[in-house]
Parts: C-alpha cells; structure tokens; sequence
C-alpha cells in the first residue's frame, strides 16, 4: 500500500482540488484542514467457531493499548460493528490523520509500536496471527476528506455506551447551470436550521470521495444515543424543515435548487462502535 500511496499521490491531490471545490468552505482563512479518514472494512470469519467475541475483544484492546493509541499520526480512530446492513459480518477500522503523508506515517508507526510492544519476532507473529483468525482475508480500504460544516460530540456525549452511527452515501452531481457559491449557501443554510438544531443528532460529520472505488460518494454519519434516535432523528428534520420553510412552494424550490447537486442515488447503512476502541 505504501507504494500505491506515492504514486497515487500527486494525481489525489489534483482530484481533490478539482473536485472538493462544490462543498469547500467561503473562507480561505483556516486554523486547521480537516482531516483525512481511512475506512477499512473486514470481515469476521465465521468458519473460527473456537473464538469468542470476548477473545477477539481482548486482542483488539491489547492492540489498541499497545499500538493505536499510542500512534501519534492517528488524530482520532473508531471500530464500528454491523448494525444494519446488507452485511453481518462486516467490521470497520475508522482512522483519522492529518494528512495524506501522515497516512504513511501512521502506517510506519504502527509497525514501530508493535516492535516495541512485541520485541520477540516469534510472540509477535504468534499474536497477530491470533487476531487474524478472527478475520476472512477480503477486506477493501476506502479513503475519504472531512469537509467543513460538521457537528461535533463534546465530551460529555461521549460515555461508555456505544454510539450507533447512521451513514448516508449519496452520489454528487455536477450540473453545469450551477452558480458560483450556490451549494456553499445552500447547504450553509441548511445545516444550521434542519441539522444543527436536531436535538437528537448528537453528532454530523460529513465527508468526500479521495481514493477509492467511486469518486462520486459523498457520506454524511450522523452519530444519535440508539437505534430508535435514529429515526427520531429523520423525522425531526422533517419538522425543521417545515419550521424554517413553512411555505410549500419555498420549501420545494430550495430542495429542488439542493437536490439538483445530487444524482439522487443513495444508500443507508447503521452501526454501533465499540467504546473502548475509540480513540
């Protein structure tokens, strides 16, 4: 993968100046770019019947311990659990970086932590193939840039219980009678009256397509406290929809002027992390 990084590099940053400029923020002024997610999906392997889950939980969390949060280039990392999706077995290893070169330089670090953690090469293999027997050998990396506009959990929403994620992959459009900074104030206006006063989105945190199988996607989790939050969740955005544009015909030539950004495509997909995993 490291190799694949390089070479891709150079063309990436291309793409993503082309391509990020619909939902880039006014403001040329930033503390601090958001930052660049890697999202690995595994699957559990469900010929080992002598594992348990609380099994494949300790390796995980002595990895976890020893190894990602110790990683100084991971800015944040997550493992969310099929919850509802068209796949159960399906496991996804969430991190997050600075960068696209702090990608590589996670990568390098994690084989240093491991060194340190397992400096016998035979405990070290010995442990890593414990961990691997939890996992089929299919897995895919997908690579996505945060963008501006989220909604973050602060401290006090974060407890010990799982936060069950709810995921929408829509596929953009890019229609050629838009006008300069259309979507930025549409979607501005948006998220500050139907996402941002949803009490019961705890946290929204949207993200585009940087490498991987369609340059189209562009993800928005929403993090809810349970399962039924989550369609809670979707009717209250109804009800502040209808709050801020209780005119009909308003409503509908925002939503049309919105939409026309998107091909109309999307896909829904809900998870749960597991907390003591999360960094």
């Amino acid at each position: 993968m490291k190799i694949t990084y390089k070479l891709l590099a150079g063309l990436l940053t291309f793409l993503v100046l082309q391509t990020n400029i619909a939902f880039s923020q006014d403001s040329k002024e930033e503390a601090q770019q958001p930052p660049v997610v890697v999202v690995t999906k595994v699957h559990q392997n469900y010929d080992y019947t002598e594992g348990t889950m609380k099994d494949w939980f300790a390796l995980e969390k002595e990895y976890f311990d020893k190894v990602t949060s110790k990683n100084e280039y991971i800015i944040w990392s997550n493992v969310l659990l099929h919850m509802f999706t068209d796949d159960a077995s399906e496991v996804l290893f969430v991190r997050a970086s600075k960068d696209w070169c702090d990608i590589e330089k996670a990568s390098e670090r994690d084989n240093e932590l491991a060194k340190e953690a397992w400096p016998d090469q035979e405990q070290r293999s010995e442990f890593f193939s414990k961990q691997a027997k939890y996992y089929t050998t299919q897995h895919s990396d997908e690579i996505y840039q945060a963008l501006e506009g989220g909604k973050f959990m602060d401290d006090a929403q974060i407890s010990d219980e799982p936060i069950v994620y709810y995921v929408q992959v829509s596929h953009l459009a890019f229609p050629e009678d838009s006008e300069p900074g259309e979507i930025q104030k549409l979607r501005k206006e948006y998220l500050e009256n139907v996402i941002y006063k949803n009490s019961y989105i705890k946290g929204y945190y949207p993200y585009r397509h940087l490498y991987g199988a369609d340059s189209r996607d562009f993800l928005e989790v929403y993090a809810v406290k349970s399962f039924g939050d989550v369609e809670k969740a979707l009717d209250e955005m109804g009800k502040l929809s209808k709050e801020h544009w209780p005119d009909d015909e308003a409503r509908k030539e925002f939503y049309t002027k919105y939409n026309k950004y998107f091909t109309g495509w999307h896909a829904d997909y809900i998870y749960s992390n597991v907390p003591e995993l999360r960094k």
